[in-house]
């Protein structure tokens, strides 16, 4: 259990939902209809900023790349260093599917 100051019900039921969906395509349906095109594309530019930084991007070819702005990339990086180490989870687990992936389409 986490004790996130965001904590509330009807975030758990929010996550709780998306905890239900069960591929990529039911995450674009489902996503499409709760949040704004700009809403997803800034999530998305954050994951994205978040695994150069991760890869010990600079900032400034982080922006030319992503688009983000100082501010947004600061803030990737502040949550990278000091926040709920949620980006982390999801980076280590997607380098761990990745490995996966690879090591089965190796003959």
């Amino acid at each position: 259990m986490t004790s996130s100051k965001l904590k509330d019900p009807a975030l758990d039921k929010l996550f709780e939902a998306i905890l239900l969906l069960e591929n990529e395509d039911e995450c674009y349906r489902f996503f499409e209809d709760i949040c704004t095109i700009a809403e997803l594309k800034a999530l998305g530019q954050r994951m994205e900023v978040a695994k150069m930084l991760e890869q010990d991007c600079t900032y400034t070819h982080i922006a030319e790349k992503t688009g983000a702005s100082p501010a947004t990339i600061s803030r990737v990086k502040r949550c990278l260093v000091y926040g709920a180490d949620g980006y982390r989870l999801i980076l280590d687990r997607l380098k761990e599917r990745k490995k996966t992936v690879d090591s089965e389409n190796t003959p």
